[in-house]
This record gives C-alpha cells, sequence and structure tokens, in this order.
C-alpha cells in the first residue's frame, strides 16, 4: 500500500487518508452549482402558465407533474448539497402542502447570490448572520404588515385560495368547479377535538380514481368509499345500521402455520382433522356474526366456505382491503382493527364494543368497477372525493393538486391568515429589505441587501414563464410597493400589487382573488434560508475512497 500513498501525494499523505479532499472555495461553488442545476429543473413550472415535467423511472413508470415535490422525489440526486435542496422540497410539502416549487428556487438563488458573495471577499459567517437577519425581519413583515385576516372574507376566501393553488396544475381550466369541490371537501371533515380546536384531518378525505368520463364528473360524497367490492355476489348491495368488523386475520379454513407436521398414526383421524379445521373457523365466524356485525373487512382473504356463512347471514364481506383504508376506517366509525379474535384468557372471543358504526354501507358502480361506500360515520365526518379522468397521468395529477389545494385550505383555516399572491410578497419584502439593509452600518448590509434581491426570483420566474418581458414588470411591480412603502397613506391600495400572468399587467391581487396562506410564505422564507445556510456553511469536502480490491 506505500507506492499508492506516495502517488495520491500532498494533502492525503498528511491525513493519511485513502480519498480526495476538496475545501474551500472549490467545494462552496461545486454545491452552488448543484444546487442551481436542480432548481432549474423546477424553475418552468412555477405559476399558472407554468409547464409540466415527464419523469420516467428505471422500470419505466411514468409520471408527469407539475409539483416541485413530487418532481424532486422522483430525480434520485446523488449530489450530498443537492439531497438538501430535495429534503427542503419534501419538507414544505408535509408542513404546508404547497409551495415546494418556490421554497427550492428561492433557497438557490439566496446559495447563488451568497457564492458571488465569498468571491468578493466576504466572510461565510457573516452571510449568514446577514440572512438570519433578515430571514426575522421578513417573517415579521410578513406578520404585521402584509397578511389579511381571513374571516372578513368568507366562503369567497377559501375557493379563491384552492384556485390559486390550483393554477400551476392540470386543474386550472375547471379550476371553480375544483376549488369549491376542495373546500366542500376540507369542511366536511370538521372536527372538535377535546380541548376544543377545531381540526381539519386532510387524512380522513379519501381520493378515489377512475377512468372514463371527464373531469367535470368528479364528484364528493360523505362517507367513506372503498375501491373494494364485495367479495360474493349473493351478498346484499346495501346494509342499513350497519355494524363493521375490521379484522387483520385470513377468514380462510385453518392451516397448520410454517413448520408445523402433524403425525398421524390413524388413518380414519384424518377426516377429523380435517373437520375440526373447518369448525374452527366456522367457531370464529359466529363469533363475530353473534357480536351483531353485518359488515366484515378484512385485510386478507376470505375463502368460499366462510363466505358461505355471510352470505346465508346476509353480511357484506369484503376481503383484500389496504392497511391504510382499514386504520382510516376505525378512526371515522368508532371501532378497532383486531390481529387476532384471542382473548386475554387464551380462549377466543369478539367483543361487540370492538364493531365500528354507521348509518348505512353500499355499494355503487363507477365507471368499470364497484365501490362500497360507508355513509353517516359514528365518530368523526369523513369524505370521499371520486375523480374522473381520461388517463392515469391526468388522474394522478389532478390527485396531487386536489391535495396541494386541500391543504392549502386546512391551513387558512386554522391559521386565518392569507396574503396576496403573485409576487407580492416578494416584491414588498425586497424593497422592505433593501430599506432595511441601508439602516445598518455592519458587515451584514450586503449579504441583507442580496438576499432582498434573491427574492424577487420569484416573481421574475413568474414572468418569464408566462412569456412576459420580466425586466419592465418585475420593475413595475417593484415601483408599486416602493411608492407604497414610503407613503402608505397615499398608495393604499399598491399594498396588494401582483402580477396578473394572463394579460401581462400589475395588478391588485387581493381584490383579484390571488391570496396564498401567509404561514405557506413564512414557512418556505424559513426554510429556503436554513437551507442556504447548511449549504453555505460547508467549507471542505472529503471523499473516502473505496479499499482496493483483493487479487485472488
Amino acid at each position: 500500500g506505500n507506492e499508492r500513498m506516495h502517488k495520491s501525494g500532498g494533502a492525503n499523505e498528511l491525513l493519511g487518508l485513502d480519498g480526495e479532499r476538496k475545501s474551500g472555495q472549490d467545494v462552496r461553488t461545486q454545491n452552488v452549482v448543484a444546487c442551481i442545476s436542480i432548481a432549474n429543473i423546477v424553475k418552468t413550472s412555477l405559476g399558472p402558465v407554468g409547464l409540466d415535467k415527464m419523469l420516467v423511472d428505471d422500470i419505466g413508470d411514468t409520471t408527469v407533474t407539475n409539483d416541485g415535490a413530487t418532481i424532486l422525489n422522483l430525480l434520485e440526486v446523488e449530489h450530498p448539497a443537492g439531497k438538501v435542496l430535495v429534503e427542503l422540497a419534501q419538507l414544505q410539502d408535509k408542513e404546508v402542502g404547497d409551495g415546494t416549487t418556490s421554497v427550492v428556487l428561492l433557497a438557490a438563488e439566496l446559495l447563488k447570490r451568497a457564492n458571488e458573495l465569498v468571491g468578493m471577499k466576504i466572510h461565510p459567517t457573516s452571510i449568514i448572520s446577514g440572512f438570519r437577519m433578515a430571514q426575522k425581519e421578513a417573517v415579521k413583515y410578513v406578520n404585521e404588515k402584509l397578511s389579511v385576516k381571513a374571516d372578513k372574507l368568507g366562503r369567497e376566501v377559501l375557493v379563491n385560495i384552492a384556485k390559486t393553488s390550483m393554477s400551476s396544475k392540470i386543474l386550472n381550466i375547471d379550476s371553480d368547479f375544483f376549488a369549491n369541490l376542495a373546500v366542500d371537501a376540507v369542511q366536511m371533515v370538521k372536527s372538535t377535538n377535546s380541548s376544543g380546536e377545531t381540526k381539519y384531518p386532510i387524512k380522513s378525505v379519501n381520493i378515489l380514481k377512475a377512468h372514463g368520463r371527464g373531469a367535470r364528473e368528479s364528484c364528493l360524497f360523505n362517507g367513506y368509499a372503498l375501491n373494494n367490492t364485495r367479495a360474493s355476489q349473493a351478498m346484499p348491495t346495501t346494509v342499513t345500521g350497519a355494524k363493521l368488523a375490521l379484522l387483520d386475520f385470513d377468514l380462510r379454513k385453518l392451516k397448520m402455520s410454517m413448520g408445523v407436521q402433524v403425525l398421524v398414526s390413524d388413518p380414519s383421524k384424518l377426516q377429523a382433522i380435517r373437520d375440526r379445521e373447518e369448525d374452527i373457523m366456522k367457531e370464529r365466524i359466529e363469533l363475530i356474526l353473534k357480536s351483531g356485525a353485518n359488515v366484515i373487512l378484512t385485510t386478507r382473504g376470505i375463502d368460499d366456505m366462510c363466505l358461505k356463512y355471510f352470505v346465508e347471514a346476509k353480511a357484506i364481506a369484503v376481503r383484500r382491503v389496504k392497511k391504510d383504508d382499514i386504520r382510516r376506517i376505525a378512526k371515522a366509525t368508532g371501532g378497532q382493527v383486531l390481529l387476532s379474535l384471542a382473548g386475554m384468557d387464551g380462549e377466543e372471543v369478539f367483543d361487540p364494543s370492538l364493531l365500528g358504526t354507521a348509518e348505512k354501507v353500499f355499494e355503487q358502480r363507477v365507471g368499470d368497477n364497484e365501490m362500497l361506500v360507508i355513509e353517516g360515520c359514528a365518530n368523526h365526518k369523513a369524505g370521499s372525493i371520486l375523480l374522473r379522468g381520461a388517463n392515469e397521468y391526468s388522474l394522478d395529477e389532478m390527485e396531487r393538486a386536489l391535495h396541494d389545494a386541500m391543504c392549502v385550505i386546512k391551513r387558512v383555516l386554522e391559521s386565518n391568515d392569507v396574503v396576496p399572491g403573485g409576487g407580492a410578497v416578494e416584491a414588498a419584502l425586497s424593497i422592505y429589505l433593501e430599506n432595511f439593509a441601508t439602516t445598518l452600518s455592519s458587515k451584514e448590509q450586503m449579504a441583507i441587501a442580496e438576499f432582498a434581491e434573491a427574492l424577487l426570483v420569484i416573481p421574475k420566474t413568474l414572468a418569464v414563464n408566462a412569456a412576459c418581458d420580466a425586466t419592465d414588470l418585475v420593475a413595475k411591480l417593484r415601483a408599486d410597493h416602493n411608492l407604497h412603502q414610503k407613503d402608505p397613506a397615499k398608495y393604499k391600495d399598491k399594498a396588494n400589487s401582483g402580477l396578473n400572468l394572463m394579460t401581462g399587467k400589475v395588478q391588485d391581487s387581493l381584490l383579484a382573488g390571488v391570496i396564498e396562506p401567509s404561514i405557506s410564505k413564512t414557512k418556505s422564507l424559513c426554510f429556503a434560508t436554513e437551507a442556504a445556510i447548511t449549504i453555505l456553511r460547508i467549507d471542505d469536502m472529503i471523499k473516502i475512497a473505496p479499499p482496493p480490491e483483493q487479487d485472488q
């Protein structure tokens, strides 16, 4: 191994390491370039006229999407600094649900500018503290000056919020229809917990997709819908006053578990053993039915023999229900999912209190297949949205768009603050931070000024994607906000100026109904700054070389 070390020479000899080490500006530039190239992928998908991306993965599955988080998830980024951006988008998706594209763009832009500052001999530490200050000020400004209370605006505001979220997605054409659908769905699952807070669990809205018909034929219904059908055609299609047994085990003839062998000395006993196997299952089913259950859902299989008993009892039995579905149904109906029937003392019992209740369970035909609807759940409300569409890609994309829209509505209902959209917030913040930077006489001044510039990447990209003259539009937008901040009393109506990308003019975003939840903005500012700082902090990268393979 000695010769190898001398060959690689230099820094590695000092470290006694087998590998490569890059440090200082090289690493920083490399990381920044990686992040910018990732941001460029999602750049064109921002905004109401953003374009979609088609991603084909290694086994040939195709996804066509406009959702920043989805795109980045599917990219499988190798570069460590790039991974930070992907995680950033996922975080925004989890926390807010919408605004994933813009958060990535902002982070990349901050990095690019920070890298330029480092080139101008400003120490990364000063840049970082400048960014931190700018972010604090920005969030404060959004909350104090820009946000508007939503309850003043009523239902209309929710519909507009949903429309703004959908504007860049496939649902744009029918956004009126889908925005109302999303608002209804979210309000349907409204629940109040023990401490009196109102929550809107988006998870309780089940989205089903069925081919055929047009997108406008999508509908919302009260209750939880399953993409499963009755196990046998002889069962009733409707059960009212349903009692649901939720099982997570096989309703099949009992077999000995793996590796258990039964040695039979007397062949005449064979039949007895088989009979006993059937009887065990029969007893279990009778236990379940005796407790009053008339709808049986299981995540596993049910064989023909067991079906017979259910048919005789006029119950609906459904097999191979998804685990997620059964958990949500348990939550909605107040039942419990049972892993086995074993009681405390080893005997088999089925406690009626474990049954969920619902007013009505029925089967409904949709497109080519049937689905089961559980209506009037006891505990909390559940809603289901049935999406209709031409092909799988558009259905998947519709589902993602609806999910984003519902998350945004939920955020507004829970936090009650909205801000004007269309680049209004970014332009206002940019002007505000520039003025703020000039009041400081410390090193952070330049960093804050660059932060202010970086924010403009959002309106610029919006304008570019809409095939408008970006420089001209952003200049007008900034002029408006500048007037407002110099003399708020005189130019009151300029406060909410945003871009109208259909006409390529500046308009009042609030009046036009282009609004976003303020939590989405403040969170994305925080997340983007954090991500940029994380990557900016790195100034040394050591890659350990894999050990040389021994020749046999």
